[in-house]
């Protein structure tokens, strides 16, 4: 990351900002196992039509996402699978933490139960 000028930080900046809805990565791990339609997208994320289209549009400006049109409907796929490495590599990483933080919590109560 040393050689990357100030306008590279701020693609790579918009890259991770684009990640950082809970509605968007919900709609990435949707489109994990083939493309969608927005009413499939929809009924996966549990979101409305608009706010999922909306979604969708910015997902697709940020290169995330495709979109391909078939007659009356759109369908969108995955623009590049190693968003998935990278999301798998976050996820890990915030389960762990999350056991982490789990055990520390169970130790704190059984401090605090022995205690009493």
């Amino acid at each position: 990351m040393s050689q990357l000028d100030d306008q590279a930080f701020i693609h790579i900046a918009k890259y991770f900002q684009a990640l950082a809805e809970p509605m968007r990565l919900k709609i990435l791990n949707g489109l994990r196992d083939g493309e969608k339609n927005v009413t499939e997208l929809v009924e996966i994320s549990y979101g409305t039509q608009a706010n999922v289209s909306k979604h969708l549009n910015l997902l697709r400006e940020s290169k995330l996402i495709k979109r391909e049109s078939r007659g009356t409907k759109a369908y969108y796929s995955i623009a590049d699978q190693r968003i998935y490495e990278l999301c798998n590599l976050v996820c890990g990483q915030i389960a762990n933490q999350m056991s982490a933080d789990a055990a520390a919590n169970e130790a704190f109560i059984f401090t605090l139960q022995t205690n009493q």
